[in-house]
């Protein structure tokens, strides 16, 4: 079966092109180019993951697999560097917004996080795509570099720390089992899904009852730490192109700054 995208000939049974990763149930194109497909309405989540696959891209803007993957290592590296300076740098977020308060910045963080997730993910530029990355980032960042500040004044630094090192291992830790075991993460998208909306509930209703959700933030972290190993495993399943290899730079980023929150209140918790 030939690729509609890079002409590749690929087997009868294969469902996407071994080459640029491009459906091969789609056959329409619009001359010698072919426009990307997104479905139509902007999708998130796990939406989002299937319209990146199921994409068809112009030829000329896929990469090679090399320069794809070295594009998220960079810019991911960057995000965590930017997060490391607003925490060595800046400190709470009321440092920059000293009048803010905390629900407004919440709010306004929420919705530049949308708008960043939405330019990276629908950007036709990879300047777009990185400055959406940034609009989730930065914010993020500072939100991150609140709690570490509020652990530091506390005393508990060598927290800060743990949680640093703990999140790096569980990185090298699922990124080795998905180049070993690639199939175990090919299916666990939906399970993933309903286990993160149903936490989310759980952690909302106990919040409303205030009892404790030290339990929660256990199940959390193994479900992000999931998440990462999904993530890294759909990155290299979408078709290969710049804006591509940014939108996956940004879905791991979240895993891992998902992972290190979460042990942040583990570890600050066992402390205390």
């Amino acid at each position: 079966m030939k690729c509609p995208n890079c002409q590749t000939e690929n087997s009868s049974g294969a469902t996407h092109c071994s080459a640029c990763g491009a459906s091969l149930a789609v056959n329409d194109q619009l001359g010698a180019g072919v426009k990307a497909v997104s479905g139509g309405s902007i999708a998130l989540g796990k939406k989002n993951r299937e319209a990146r696959i199921k994409e068809v891209v112009d030829p000329s803007a896929i990469v090679s697999t090399r320069t794809y993957n070295g594009v998220i290592v960079a810019v991911l590296l960057w995000g965590l560097l930017v997060n490391y300076l607003l925490c060595w740098k800046v400190g709470s977020y009321t440092n920059v917004f000293p009048t803010m308060s905390p629900i407004v910045f919440i709010i306004g963080y929420v919705v530049v996080a949308i708008i960043g997730t939405i330019m990276t993910n629908k950007a036709k530029s990879p300047a777009v795509a990185f400055l959406g990355y940034n609009l989730v980032v930065v914010p993020f960042g500072l939100v991150i570099s609140t709690l570490v500040e509020a652990y530091v004044t506390k005393g508990q630094s060598d927290v800060v720390t743990l949680a640093f090192l703990y999140t790096v291992l569980i990185a090298v830790a699922i990124l080795a089992t998905v180049i070993v075991f690639p199939q175990l993460f090919e299916k666990i998208g939906k399970a993933l899904g309903a286990v993160l909306i149903g936490l989310l509930l759980c952690e909302v209703i106990l919040l409303i009852f205030g009892v404790r959700q030290e339990w929660t933030c256990w199940i959390a972290s193994a479900l992000f730490s999931f998440y990462l190993g999904y993530d890294i495993y759909r990155s290299q399943q979408y078709p290969k192109t710049i804006r591509n290899a940014m939108a996956s730079a940004l879905d791991i980023y979240m895993d891992l700054a998902n992972i290190f929150i979460r042990l942040l209140e583990i570890l600050g918790k066992k402390d205390n």
